[in-house]
């Protein structure tokens, strides 16, 4: 991995892929700090981890010195299209990212940005699927900021290997599907810990792409988990 240990931000740590990205990012050796911005303090504790609690995602000037210390941020931030308004959508997927990337640059124009997208984003931007084209949208507007280092991960359905304490509706009919789904279209599935290790493998080594599909996720690694009983 890097030579120095990593400085990893994770945003939306309490999430299934967030929670997961912490996870990893405290169980690599290569990692020497993983700070966790959310809006409530999360479940896991770690004296590698930082949990800076924040409330308002359009303004991030007070964390102008840790984003300076930072060498990536995995951005796991996100909402389904199904538990809000399309506005809040908006806001959540698309000017909440931009305003946090905007500030990081400004920051520390050295840092690294990974952001987590899902399969089906339209860049095109005329999806009549609010999440594929607002998804779109943001990976559009952020390939135009000026980052050195910026990978997009468009995964697939997310197998949890950990059970998610306040799974929602939709989630929980997901979870006993999962494993039909994986058989019969691997293509189509990525566990939460291969998807957060393969976003950590981003931040540390770069790749040659900047849009990786969910095959090239898991390919990444080459490493197979199974879901947690």
């Amino acid at each position: 991995m890097a030579n120095k240990k990593l400085d990893i931000l994770v945003t939306g740590a309490t999430g299934l892929a967030g929670a997961e990205a912490v996870r990893q990012a405290l169980l690599c050796t290569d990692v020497g700090q993983v700070t966790a911005i959310a809006r409530k303090p999360l479940d896991i504790t770690h004296p590698k981890l930082t949990t800076i609690i924040h409330y308002n995602f359009l303004d991030y000037s007070a964390l102008d010195e840790v984003f300076k210390q930072a060498d990536a941020c995995l951005w796991c931030l996100g909402i389904s299209q199904t538990q809000v308004s399309k506005q809040q959508y908006i806001n959540i997927t698309c000017n909440y990212t931009l305003a946090a990337a905007k500030a990081m640059l400004a920051a520390n124009p050295a840092i690294g940005f990974v952001f987590l997208s899902c399969i089906g984003a339209d860049s095109a931007e005329k999806s009549s699927i609010l999440f594929a084209r607002v998804k779109g949208q943001t990976e559009n507007a952020l390939q135009k900021l000026p980052f050195q280092k910026l990978y997009i991960a468009r995964p697939g359905g997310i197998m949890p290997v950990h059970k998610k304490p306040h799974p929602t509706l939709a989630e929980k009919m997901m979870i006993p599907l999962f494993p039909l789904i994986k058989k019969f279209a691997p293509a189509s599935v990525i566990t939460s810990a291969q998807l957060a290790k393969a976003m950590l493998h981003m931040a540390a080594y770069g790749s040659d792409k900047v849009i990786h599909n969910n095959n090239d996720l898991i390919s990444m690694l080459g490493v197979q988990e199974e879901p947690a009983a």
